[in-house]
């Protein structure tokens, strides 16, 4: 199973429908390149914090906005 499917796997079991998913799957490891060059970190850890972002979304909580911490 490639990266992208399961990605598309874990959105479509967060409740996104299917064509969604691949849509959010592909934009979600096209977002872990630009951050991973953009802070100098790996593409995993960048895709990582990506993932947690959406799960956090799904469960209701809002991130701190840019500044506040």
């Amino acid at each position: 199973m490639s990266e992208l499917e399961k990605i598309t796997t874990l959105c479509v079991r967060l409740g996104a429908p299917p064509e969604q998913a691949a849509t959010m799957a592909s934009q979600l490891l096209k977002r872990a390149d630009q951050r991973a060059a953009e802070r100098g970190i790996s593409r995993e850890a960048a895709l990582a914090q990506l993932l947690q972002i959406l799960v956090d979304g799904r469960q209701g909580k809002v991130p701190p906005a840019p500044g506040s911490q």
